[in-house]
């Protein structure tokens, strides 16, 4: 088990590829066994809707049982739902499979405590370790668990969602689309909307186990604004596959920036007496302008490391219950414990209504300082690691923030989920930011 296991959001890769195969999923559940679930020893495990995720849960429960562990089975359920509802459950912590916004042929292990918290670097570091020891899980003829079925969760989500909004009429005379990715919000996302008064024109909601996240879904929006352009929808909302990250687009079809979303969040929780610490927590990756446009507000804003983990982390060390990441992941701490894109739906359709305004009418809320984003997908992380560490690229690196300083920043990082290296320059001046960005995406280029 060479290389690092653990990503900004747990382990993630190809199904039946390590570290995505049922063999690892097995010694993973007896190392959690040995490491975690061993008070109550009870854990419970979700799932999203692509194929390969019957295979990891069931490798998943025979590791679980075969230490003495017993084993909630939630069945298909986004994450946001998991995180909000374990602490009922009465487990030592709970596993999501999900790859997120991955296609189907992808898969993904998210690892949270007993109260819905994701693990920290700390537990993984030392599970990591657990992992790639040559330790032998010792079994007993004693200690053998067993499985339960959940169906609780999907109830008390469903009702503490309704309740976010003050009344059953509350999105009355709203008109949606709303794209469920062919993932696990696609029957509970229009249902709650359904209760609310809303209006729904819904897309992507038949998952067949090879069609989750494809061409649709956050990452996949054409569909949506198209729907949303061509009918008499006030906005249109798009989930990824696993429900914790959102995308909107207004009545013409225009895509919203995460940012727009933060600040909008921000603007109505402020003027409802709701942001907490009045304060907002963004990420490294955040635009200038976000930042600008808080303080006009008297908004404190705060900056964490990329992940929506740190996000939250920040959050409750400044004591705010708004955080988000410019890709989509949103958390409102006073409804859940994660990124959740219905209840942030929920709140942006509930502001909507309140401002009696259109959506093109209120976006953008800001505008943007200029900022380049470049993805740069390699076939392997090895490869990435090489480009990561070449001299050549520090040095342009290093070399490009020395002329930048002071007028704006670079950020380069790999990715937590994917083999790819990120490259994001931001600047007052959008001819310094052009010529910056390519020099160093040209050199990392010369890698691919």
């Amino acid at each position: 088990m060479a290389g690092k296991l653990f990503g900004t959001d747990g382990v993630r890769g190809v199904a039946n590829v390590f570290p995505m195969t049922a063999e690892f999923a097995f010694r993973l559940a007896l190392a959690l066994s040995s490491l975690v679930a061993t008070q109550k020893k009870r854990v419970a495990i979700g799932k999203d809707t692509r194929i390969s995720g019957d295979m990891l849960e069931s490798a998943l429960v025979a590791g679980f049982t075969s230490m003495g562990v017993d084993v909630i089975k939630m069945g298909v359920v986004p994450t946001p739902l998991l995180t909000a509802q374990v602490h009922n459950l009465d487990v030592d912590m709970a596993v999501m499979i999900t790859a997120s916004h991955n296609p189907y042929y992808d898969n993904g292990l998210k690892l949270v405590d007993g109260q819905g918290n994701k693990f920290s670097d700390a537990k993984t570091a030392e599970l990591e370790k657990l992992l790639t020891s040559d330790v032998t899980f010792e079994h007993s003829k004693e200690a053998i668990g067993r499985v339960f079925e959940d169906g609780k969760s999907i109830p008390a989500y469903m009702d503490n969602a309704r309740s976010v909004a003050p009344n059953f009429n509350a999105l009355k005379g709203l008109r949606v689309v709303l794209d469920c990715a062919n993932g696990a919000f696609s029957k509970i996302m229009p249902q709650i909307f359904k209760d609310l008064g809303a209006g729904v024109i819904t897309l992507f909601d038949t998952p067949d186990g090879y069609n989750i996240n494809k061409d649709c879904g956050s990452q996949h929006t054409e569909k949506m604004q198209e729907v949303v352009k061509n009918t008499t929808a006030q906005l249109g909302i798009a989930v990824d596959g696993d429900g914790d990250r959102i995308i909107i687009c207004d009545e013409n079809g225009n895509r919203i920036d995460g940012d727009q979303i933060i600040a909008f969040l921000a603007t109505y929780l402020k003027e409802e007496n709701l942001l907490k610490g009045n304060a907002v927590v963004a990420t490294i990756w955040s635009n200038l302008g976000l930042e600008k446009y808080l303080h006009t507000l008297g908004i404190d804003y705060y900056r964490s490391a990329v992940g929506e983990r740190y996000v939250i982390e920040k959050m409750l060390e400044v004591g705010s219950n708004l955080g988000g990441e410019e890709s989509g992941h949103m958390v409102l701490s006073d409804y859940a414990k994660t990124g959740d894109a219905l209840l942030t739906g929920l709140i942006i359709s509930l502001g909507l209504i309140k401002s009696s305004k259109k959506m093109s009418e209120i976006f953008p809320l800001f505008e943007k300082c200029p900022c380049l984003i470049s993805n740069l997908k390699f076939k392997s992380p090895e490869e990435v690691d090489i480009a990561f560490s070449s001299p050549i690229v520090n040095q342009t690196i290093d070399e490009a923030r020395a002329q930048i300083e002071g007028q704006g920043s670079i950020i380069v990082r790999k990715s937590g989920t994917e083999p790819m290296i990120k490259v994001r320059v931001e600047g007052e001046d959008n001819e310094l930011v052009t010529k910056i960005s390519n020099k160093i995406v040209a050199e990392i280029e010369k890698y691919r």
